[in-house]
Order: structure tokens, then C-alpha cells, then sequence
């Protein structure tokens, strides 16, 4: 008995350390040299989800180091995308450059706050967004709920626009190069990835 409650004691240490909410620290040094990846899509139609239209614009994908992550469950957005990420690519997914950057994330907006730059401001602004991921099926869903600031993650979908029958519009930004109010990507995603020091998560599309 008190080897199955020693394992067991193990076990919930492990759980805590690698699986359960918190956040993932690295050593200085760029995690994702690539960056996002999108092209024009003319393969998949207008859909309908949870009583919206739902028009894919453009294939997207990614792989960056979360910068944050904010759940939503109040406003029409949240029928769709229940998260939000910030995430970053490049030196914004350089330790050593994140660790000087106060980021928070409210509202469906993504802020960041530096006492003294540690690369350009423009190199900040165009390589980190807020991307609203809206999951195609349960699945990816539950996959997306483990994500913890400082994962790498990868994700492949669309770009999309969505409308409701009374006007109502939410737009996903097409370029990395804008800010403010319009300026984060709304995703379609269809496939998704969590790559973590060591542990390695994948749902294909």
C-alpha cells in the first residue's frame, strides 16, 4: 500500500511539473526561426458553425512560442473562439528578449509593455500577434485547452471571416504587419500541435 501511494505521490508530481497550468521557462536563444505561413485559398466554401457563416480566406500556418493565453466564455466571439494566444516568432520567441516584455491579454486584445527595448519596436510588432483560434471539432478543442504560456505550438488552418443573419462581423486580419484594433488573425483551426520540452502533442488535420 504505501508503494502504490508512493507511485501515486510521483505521479501527481509529474502531472503538476509537465501537464498542469503554469508556464514553460527555456534558456536564451530563438525557438522558431520561421515565419507564418499563409496563401490564398479557394478550395473550401463558405460553411455554417454554431449559427454563423463562416468564410475561409486564406490557408494559414504557424509555429511560435506562446506569449499568453486568455480564455473567453461572455460575447458572440466566444460561440466561436473560447482562446485567445499571443504568440511570437523569431527573437520574440527568444528568452532572453520575452523575459524583458510585460505582456497581458483582455478584451480580445494583446498588449505588451517595455521599460527599455530589447529589440526594435517594430520587430515586436511584426513578429507577435493575438490570434483568435476558433477549433474545428472537440478535439482540437480539448487540445488547445492544454496549452501553457511558453509552449511551442504548431497549428494549420484558415484565415477567416464570420458573419451572423443580423450583420454582426468578425474579421481576421491578413498581414503581420498591422496593429490596433483589426490587427489579430482569426483561425480556423484543423490541425494543432503542442511541442514542450520533451513532450509532444499532436491532432492532424
Amino acid at each position: 500500500m504505501q508503494k502504490l501511494m508512493m507511485v501515486a505521490a510521483i505521479g501527481l508530481v509529474v502531472y503538476f511539473l509537465f501537464f498542469s497550468a503554469g508556464e514553460v521557462e527555456y534558456e536564451a536563444g530563438v525557438l522558431v526561426k520561421t515565419a507564418p505561413v499563409q496563401e490564398d485559398s479557394s478550395s473550401v466554401p463558405e460553411f455554417k458553425m454554431n449559427g454563423y457563416d463562416i468564410t475561409p480566406l486564406k490557408t494559414f500556418q504557424i509555429k511560435a512560442r506562446v506569449l499568453g493565453r486568455e480564455n473567453y466564455s461572455s460575447g458572440r466571439e466566444s460561440d466561436l473562439s473560447p482562446v485567445d494566444l499571443a504568440l511570437g516568432w523569431g527573437r520574440m520567441s527568444d528568452e532572453s528578449v520575452v523575459s524583458k516584455i510585460s505582456i497581458s491579454q483582455s478584451g480580445r486584445f494583446y498588449r505588451w509593455h517595455v521599460d527599455e527595448f530589447p529589440i526594435p519596436r517594430r520587430e515586436i510588432e511584426t513578429h507577435s500577434a493575438n490570434m483568435h483560434l476558433i477549433p474545428r471539432d472537440e478535439v482540437i478543442r480539448d487540445s488547445i485547452e492544454q496549452i501553457k504560456t511558453g509552449d511551442v505550438i504548431e497549428l494549420s488552418g484558415y484565415l477567416v471571416n464570420v458573419k451572423a443573419d443580423d450583420g454582426w462581423q468578425w474579421n481576421s486580419s491578413l498581414t503581420r504587419n498591422d496593429t490596433g484594433d483589426g490587427a489579430c488573425e482569426l483561425i480556423w483551426v484543423t490541425g494543432f500541435k503542442i511541442v514542450t520540452a520533451g513532450y509532444i502533442h499532436q491532432i492532424k488535420s
